[in-house]
């Protein structure tokens, strides 16, 4: 007999499913035309990550990155590996808009490839199509690896411009299969298929100062938030902290700079951990953030990194006492 499945978007809208007890809900949802936020289906990368309210269910199998034992017992699942025992109520962190969006399947053409430092690549791909996919600054698409079936997961670094252009800031990873085909292959004209938009980590409304936390190639999002509210404007502080391990992972600093002399209410810290660093910041992110960043609570914080940046930086934010008024993040991991 199927269960009653009352799935509760953050934007108040709750739409009720029915799932067997043989089905996850993610796959109940997507048969029923709710697209919730979903990317693996393996239980490894924490995009389906929910809370459930209410009601029985059984778990599969999944890794600790994607979700914690911490996270577990208070009432987190991954849609994708939850089977409900009977009816369940589970909050979805992301809007109804958001979750009714039907993913896009898109080739588009290699416009440029830069080089911005040892560990990073600018990729901007190019097609008309690219004008249609309505994705929200934040939200990332799976990339696939010419002449591969292999995909690679990259947030947007920009909004898409005029002609269809978007950009992505991609890690350089040694002997990567990606990072092969950017340094050695890839040319303007190649063809690119890309599947999307994923993600719950977008930009909300802004009601509140913000707080944005960038680890590495985690500044990738941020630049696509900021060129949205460079076009509209804030009506709060925005201040952003970037964090790298080397100075000579430094990138994008000119745009940063940029957005600062647009944004009234912008600032923004940039911070190098090595301890052999002539960058006048040194340490990790949560070194740089100050009491005034957390204005009481009254922030919404979003923040993009490693695994081991978004564990030090909650630890950080649960010490100082502090409760944000919403706090969003997303981990990710470097894929050879």
């Amino acid at each position: 007999m199927p269960h009653q499945i009352a799935l509760r978007f953050e934007d108040g809208v709750t739409r009720f499913i029915e799932a067997n007890p043989t089905e996850t809900v993610a796959d109940a949802a997507y048969r029923q035309g709710v697209n919730i936020p979903l990317d693996c289906r393996d239980g490894a990368c924490g995009t389906c990550k929910c809370l459930a309210e209410s009601g029985k269910f059984e778990m599969g199998d999944y890794i600790e990155d994607a979700l914690s034992e911490d996270e577990a017992a208070q009432g987190y699942v991954l849609t994708c590996q939850m089977r409900a025992q009977g009816n369940c109520v589970v909050q979805v962190p992301a809007s109804s808009a958001v979750c009714r969006t039907q993913q896009a399947a898109i080739e588009a053409a290699v416009s440029e490839v830069r080089q911005l430092s040892p560990s990073t690549i600018s990729l901007t791909l190019k097609d008309e199509s690219l004008n249609k996919l309505a994705f929200l600054p934040g939200q990332y698409v799976n990339l696939q690896v010419p002449g591969t079936d292999q995909t690679r997961a990259y947030s947007f670094s920009s909004l898409v411009r005029d002609g269809g252009e978007v950009s992505f800031l991609i890690r350089n990873v040694p002997g990567g299969l990606m990072s092969g085909f950017l340094t050695g292959q890839a040319k303007p004209g190649e063809r690119m298929a890309l599947t999307g938009p994923l993600g719950t980590f977008y930009l909300r409304d802004i009601k509140r100062p913000l707080l944005l936390l960038a680890g590495g190639t985690g500044l990738a999002p941020f630049t696509a938030m900021l060129e949205k509210i460079a076009a509209e404007g804030s009506p709060h502080p925005v201040h952003l902290i970037y964090g790298v391990t080397h100075d000579a992972d430094l990138v994008e600093l000119d745009r940063l700079e940029a957005f600062a002399a647009r944004i009234p209410n912008f600032t923004f810290a940039a911070c190098v951990a090595s301890p052999e660093s002539v960058w006048p910041k040194k340490g990790y992110v949560t070194h740089h953030i100050e009491p005034a960043h957390l204005h009481d609570g009254e922030v919404d914080i979003y923040l993009c990194g490693p695994p081991p940046m978004v564990e030090a930086v909650s630890q950080f934010i649960r010490e100082c006492g502090v409760k944000p008024a919403s706090f969003h993040y997303e981990k990710f991991a470097a894929s050879a």
